[in-house]
């Protein structure tokens, strides 16, 4: 068996364990290790001081230097090697203060009176509930960047306020589901910090590029939110005077000035301080932490048992992320010294396809792969497989990067294995179907090829800023 084919059927291995339900990182890390030990195997380097031994020799010396032999392989040496340039990647110690600001926002009960203070903001509007519910998962989930979270919260809280003002069931489930994906794409975004670990591009030009097209999609929700409420009103009844209660304007604005504008503030401060140079990704996101903490101890929400639930949440979370990076670079370093690398570069380049065909082919990929993976599998394993191959066709990274961060979109609303629907579903009333629930997300996924579309027709979207900020 040569080795090309060794490394596609560790890939295939790879598949089929994630089918079967593995944990995907000590998946990587336990295939990158026993196929590495086999790449690896040099037995005059790893017993030789085992053959050497004189029939005098003990049974308990014997037995030691076979183990220490065993041993003697440099997948291990390549294992500790990656774990520690994982856990010493600066970029990455923004992860767990993010996840941090993100949960004790989450706990600290700000996003309900957001919720309800959009609502009566925008009681005028067509599918005014819809719209509020679009914009609190869009603040919300650019908080947390955490989607089940999200979805969870929002499926707690706006769902079932939307199911008892008539709200069609798929209209309703549709919004809580799209919004609360956008905390992947739109900075600050924990994706976005993974992607520029994993293809070596900046953070911070990753988060300029990020931004434009991020709101855009949520813009394009909120059309088509609001078209469809115009277009069928039965979808979205308006609310009876007695729902809303009497509010002044000077109360309006005083309730949007107590619960939109403070993690508003904090969100464009932390995101601020990023692209204007003033503060490093991590420590803007040490700022984001802090300011969260402040945040729930001014609404009289910080307790004990809320800080700490926080504190383990972010330890789970950026447990899962960072052995997923060991697991991944063991795994691609041995897949790529088998030559599988190569083999799918020369399959790749014997296509003759052109930079368009090249951009869609990867993304269909991704959009496939979307359906059984969540997005940090794609981007700590798939991607770096196509990274490589963005040379060839003269892809700019940054620009394909955020092509990948639109497209896993669907990742979470693409049946039948789209997460956010099962989110939901668990936090559902029983007569809600999953059928309703796909039935809701369906034209998103419609609105994210639209703006892919628009993405590649117009690159401006994504450069724009980035060039504005820090030139070309």
């Amino acid at each position: 068996m040569s080795e090309q084919v060794v490394a596609i059927s560790m890939l295939l291995m790879l598949l089929l364990a994630i089918f079967l339900g593995f944990p995907v990182a000590f998946t990587l890390m336990a295939l990158g290790v026993a196929v590495g030990y086999y790449a690896y195997f040099d037995p005059s380097r790893m017993w030789r001081e085992y053959f050497r031994l004189d029939e005098s020799a003990g049974s308990f010396e014997s037995m030691q230097l076979w183990l220490d032999g065993f041993f003697n392989n440099r997948i291990f040496d390549l294992l500790v090697n990656q774990t520690f340039t994982v856990m010493s990647n600066d970029v990455l110690t923004a992860v767990p203060l993010f996840l941090f600001m993100g949960y004790i926002v989450e706990r600290a009960n700000i996003v309900d009176r957001l919720f309800t203070t959009l609502f009566i903001a925008t009681k005028r509007v067509p599918g005014s509930m819809a719209v509020a519910a679009l914009i609190t998962c869009t603040l919300f989930a650019t908080a947390t960047g955490v989607v089940g979270a999200v979805v969870t919260l929002m499926g707690l809280l706006a769902f079932p306020a939307m199911l008892k003002a008539r709200y069609n069931v798929s209209y309703a489930a549709g919004v809580i589901c799209a919004g609360g994906t956008l905390g992947i794409l739109i900075p600050p975004s924990i994706m976005l910090i993974v992607y520029a670990a994993t293809s070596g591009v900046s953070v911070v030009r990753v988060y300029a590029a990020a931004l434009v097209p991020g709101l855009l999609l949520a813009g394009l929700y909120l059309i088509y939110v609001i078209t469809r409420a115009v277009l069928n009103p039965k979808l979205a009844p308006k609310p009876a005077k007695d729902e809303l209660g009497t509010h002044t304007t000077a109360e309006v604005a005083w309730m949007l000035f107590t619960s939109f504008v403070p993690l508003a503030f904090l969100i464009l401060a932390v995101l601020g301080s990023i692209l204007f140079g003033l503060a490093t990704p991590s420590e803007a996101a040490a700022i984001g932490a802090l300011g969260g903490i402040v945040l729930a101890a001014a609404y009289r929400s910080l307790t004990w048992q809320r800080l700490r639930e926080s504190v383990y949440l972010t330890a789970r979370t950026t447990a899962m992320v960072c052995w997923l990076f060991v697991g991944s670079a063991v795994f691609a370093s041995i897949f790529a010294y088998l030559g599988g690398q190569q083999l799918i570069s020369d399959f790749v380049t014997s296509l003759d396809m052109s930079p368009v065909m090249f951009l869609i082919l990867a993304q269909v990929i991704i959009f496939i792969l979307g359906w059984p993976l969540e997005w940090t599998e794609i981007i700590v394993i798939f991607v770096p497989i196509f990274l490589p191959l963005l040379d060839q066709f003269g892809i700019d990274p940054l620009f394909f990067g955020i092509l990948v961060a639109v497209n896993l979109q669907t990742a979470f609303l693409s049946p039948p294995m789209a997460m956010s629907a099962y989110y939901l579903k668990g936090v559902s009333p029983a007569y809600v179907t999953l059928v309703d629930i796909f039935r809701g997300m369906m034209p998103y996924m419609a609105i994210v090829v639209v703006c892919m579309v628009l993405i590649y027709i117009f690159p401006s979207l994504v450069y724009g800023l980035p060039n504005l900020l820090y030139g070309q």
